[in-house]
């Protein structure tokens, strides 16, 4: 299936191709009636440049699902290899998928999940071996389609993505990972991930996302939808570097119940523009959320991100730690929001944006928005944007270090909130990445 037009024709096609049941084909149907009903949004970036006609909504691999990383081609082996996913997955993960253009072609989940009741497979899979279960959950409260024109692009035209289920009480040890990669030309890409976290239970999901800088461009607009139980715990970490000629364009949500906490750990550096603005709705007495951010914005790119709080119970917290640096004529955005219903007393939020400037082309902004209708209520917000200082440079090069040497150590300071909460086996391959940056070696 490649280049054709957006239509209910492409939708039944592609339900059709997947063995979908009939629940399935008419979510898709009505989320394409309300893409189709809904503008492009105004209110952020400028996406004028983004031509949704000229892009392939669904791509297949060519390449059977395989049960270990020795089934694959040669070439995807390579791919992998280079990312490094097989030496992570040996040392440190509990399981690991590979999502190859729109559909899993690689995922492995060890006994001792299955043991556990632990569901982890791929979303297509799961629609077909637990309908009901899929079917509870999505797109229906956490994302509907008619939360904003991409979503529901995903939801008339998900392919692959992961679906996470985690039983009362069951707490997995070491993290799950999944890969995403696409290098076919004007491609876009709609993976929909679930994640749901029974009451007591916990998990930490990684993703790592990746597009070759020789395509011609393209559109990622994923979906990741959490339900966090009562008193669980989930974690989401998302390494990013997509081509810079690619829209990143992402919808992230989760539900936190009574004592439940949601983290959130991204780290963007590729894309043309990236939309990137996880989103917390503490729903439950005592509920949290933890957001941190880091952004790498380098020539001819805008990354618009931020979070989203929504404290709708008593007793509810959340921290959003926002970093970003530009570079060369990059342009860095947060753009976040706040919101404290009426009733959710002792509700408390603290938000901390800083931002680095390494070039007099180089640009950033704040764009805050809150809402308080609690007034027993603690909300802050706190901005910095600066350059590197010349006597913490003088310093360092009187220590023996280059300029170059100074910078990168500077910068690295500046990172470290975030860099600290990435996975040690991930820290390697950030770091190479902010190198890269630092280098201008990515295209």
């Amino acid at each position: 299936m490649g280049r054709r037009a957006l239509s209910e024709d492409l939708v039944y096609e592609l339900s059709k191709s997947k063995g979908e049941p009939e629940w399935m084909l008419q979510k898709r149907l009505q989320s394409l009636r309300v893409f189709n009903s809904k503008a492009v949004p105004t209110w952020g970036p400028d996406l004028s440049g983004l031509n949704l006609d000229d892009l392939s909504y669904y791509v297949r691999p060519g390449v059977a699902q395989a049960d270990s990383l020795e089934e694959l081609p040669a070439d995807l082996r390579k791919t992998f290899d280079a990312l490094g996913i097989p030496e992570a997955e040996r040392k440190f993960l509990a399981g690991s998928g590979a999502m190859y253009q729109s559909e899993v072609i690689y995922e492995r989940m060890k006994r001792s999940l299955e043991a556990q009741g632990v569901v982890f497979m791929s979303m297509d899979e799961a629609v077909k071996k637990y309908p009901e279960l899929v079917q509870r959950y999505f797109m229906t409260r956490c994302i509907p389609p008619t939360y904003h024109k991409f979503a529901a692009l995903n939801g008339a035209l998900w392919s692959g993505g992961s679906f996470i289920y985690v039983p009362k009480g069951v707490k997995i040890e070491k993290p799950v990972q999944v890969y995403f990669l696409f290098d076919h030309p004007s491609m876009g890409q709609f993976e929909h991930t679930v994640i749901v976290a029974d009451e007591g239970a916990s998990v930490e999901y990684i993703e790592g996302c990746s597009a070759p800088a020789y395509i011609k461009g393209g559109l990622h607009a994923g979906a990741m939808e959490i339900f966090v139980g009562k008193s669980a715990k989930v974690r989401v970490t998302t390494i990013q570097n997509w081509s810079k000629n690619v829209y990143n364009l992402v919808t992230k949500r989760a539900i936190v119940e009574e004592a439940g906490r949601m983290e959130w750990v991204e780290a963007s550096f590729g894309s043309k523009v990236t939309m990137l603005y996880p989103s917390s709705v503490l729903v439950g007495t005592g509920a949290s959320a933890e957001h941190v951010y880091l952004s790498f914005a380098n020539d001819g790119q805008l990354l618009d991100a931020g979070a989203k709080i929504v404290h709708a119970a008593p007793e509810t917290s959340a921290l959003v730690v926002s970093k970003s640096i530009s570079r060369g004529n990059g342009r860095t955005v947060y753009r976040g929001e706040v919101k404290v219903n009426k009733g959710a007393r002792g509700s408390v939020s603290s938000v901390r944006c800083d931002s680095l400037l390494l070039s007099d082309e180089s640009s950033t902004e704040t764009l805050p928005t809150e809402q308080v209708d609690e007034e027993d209520s603690e909300v802050s917000h706190e901005a910095s944007a600066g350059r590197i200082g010349e006597d913490q440079l003088f310093y360092l090069r009187s220590r023996g270090f280059s300029e170059s040497e100074a910078t990168a150590l500077v910068i690295r300071g500046f990172m470290e909130p975030i860099s600290k909460k990435i996975p040690l086996e991930y820290a390697v391959e950030f770091n190479r990445l902010v190198e890269l940056e630092l280098k201008g070696a990515i295209a």
